[in-house]
């Protein structure tokens, strides 16, 4: 039970990781139908700011996570201005070759600015994790910050989503970009506020991720895969799908390595990836025509 209990365990928490990176690649992909391959290095940067605001800055760490996820938000709402909206209009392969180009461009100026070598957030001792009575698992209080965080966030834009004006905006625009127009909605607007809340939320799991491992300009590679795999499992395009679908990768990647060397466990999401799009390309909660497809 030990052994069982503590790879869900930590499948719930890296799903949670997961989920939060592919509700930015789900929400984007709702409205433009686009996949921002830049939003692994999102995360990346989010990490590198709640770093510089807490260790070198010397910042509480929630108030240094706030300032990286409104850091991020503006960087969000940059890129969307600067790379994707002059590019809209002109079919699908030019903004995702852009979205290549800002990936490669952010990883770069991170070890322009921050080096190449390995930065954490971690200071003094090593300090041993909680036993979990009655199923022998372990769990850190970063892990439990990370699942108390995760999920309160997710709740937090499902309550966005659903009642507030910006939300009822997003869900009109995703579901009929024109008709939502004509009926005086900026779609221009609620693309940037897609933008700096997927941003947000990307630099929130970052600093998550940095708070328990290392923090490399490469980063955001792995988890990006990961997080668009969960985002196609769910079905792109739907916010809950992307958070069944981080929780499902996280859960099978963690449960595979209890079959296969733990080498292979990066493997496993590719895998799950090449199953969903040979014999369920829409995903779970995903539709076959694309204008259909919400947040």
């Amino acid at each position: 039970m030990g052994i069982a209990a503590q790879l869900i365990i930590n499948g719930i928490i890296a799903g949670g990781i997961y989920a939060l990176v592919a509700l930015g690649y789900t929400m984007v992909y709702g409205i433009l139908r686009f996949i921002n391959f830049a939003h692994g290095e999102v995360f990346m940067l989010g990490a590198y700011l709640g770093w510089v605001f807490n260790i070198l800055l010397g910042v509480n760490v929630i108030v240094a996570g706030v300032l990286a996820m409104l850091g991020c938000a503006v960087a969000g709402f940059v890129i969307d201005k600067i790379a994707y909206k002059p590019l809209r209009g002109r079919g699908m392969l030019p903004p995702l070759i852009t979205a290549i180009g800002i990936s490669l461009f952010l990883q770069a100026l991170a070890i322009l600015i921050f080096g190449a070598q390995i930065r954490t957030f971690r200071t003094g001792e090593v300090v041993r994790g909680i036993t979990i009575p009655f199923i022998d698992a372990i769990i850190t209080k970063i892990q439990i910050v990370i699942i108390i965080v995760s999920v309160a966030l997710m709740v937090a834009l499902h309550f966005y989503i659903k009642y507030t004006k910006t939300g009822k905006a997003m869900r009109a625009v995703a579901d009929n970009y024109e008709v939502a127009s004509i009926v005086g909605i900026n779609p221009n607007k609620v693309i940037s506020y897609v933008f700096i809340i997927g941003s947000a939320l990307a630099a929130a799991g970052g600093i998550l991720v940095g708070m328990e491992q290392n923090l490399t300009p490469t980063m955001g590679v792995s988890i990006g895969i990961k997080s668009f795999t969960a985002a196609v499992v769910g079905g792109i395009g739907n916010i809950y799908g992307a958070v069944l679908g981080g929780f499902m990768i996280g859960l099978i990647e963690n449960i595979g390595i209890w079959f296969i060397p733990s080498g292979y466990k990066d493997a496993i999401a590719f895998a799950v990836l090449l199953f969903f799009l040979l014999f369920k390309p829409t995903g779970i909660f995903g539709v076959k025509k694309g204008e259909e497809v919400s947040v």
